[in-house]
């Protein structure tokens, strides 16, 4: 098998366990509570395509055929919480609808901002708000 072979399946298997989330336990568990997964709430929402993301999951979808841009907060990674990546990519979502003239539908389920990223997590709040 050739090295790009390996890096191939490499990354269709990174992508599988991101898909996941915060595992296969994490999802039970929300499940248990009663709660959807980011991606359960988005693909419920929109028409059918494919995301990918972590923390946050985002993206551009159409519903009934019209474009939004949708992010939802995953719990099952770390909690939801805010990092200041995941905050860049809930804005860049935001400038993108704007400049589409779309709207924006942003799912929140978080247990706050990310103690270890410090200050710049709590910024991330303001960026995004």
């Amino acid at each position: 098998m050739s090295k790009q072979t390996e890096k191939i399946k490499d990354l269709v298997a990174k992508r599988e366990l991101a898909r996941l989330g915060g595992g296969q336990k994490a999802i039970d568990k929300q499940h248990a509570r009663g709660k959807y997964t980011a991606r359960e709430r988005i693909e419920m929402l929109v028409d059918k395509e494919q995301y990918l993301g972590d923390g946050v999951v985002a993206g551009s979808a159409t519903i009934d055929g019209r474009l939004v841009y949708v992010y939802a907060q995953d719990f099952t990674v770390n909690g939801g919480s805010l990092s200041e990546t995941m905050a860049q990519k809930m804005c860049k979502i935001m400038d993108m609808a704007m400049q589409n003239g779309a709207p924006v539908i942003g799912m929140n389920d978080s247990g706050g901002a990310r103690i270890e990223a410090g200050l710049s997590a709590l910024a991330g709040y303001g960026e995004v708000c």
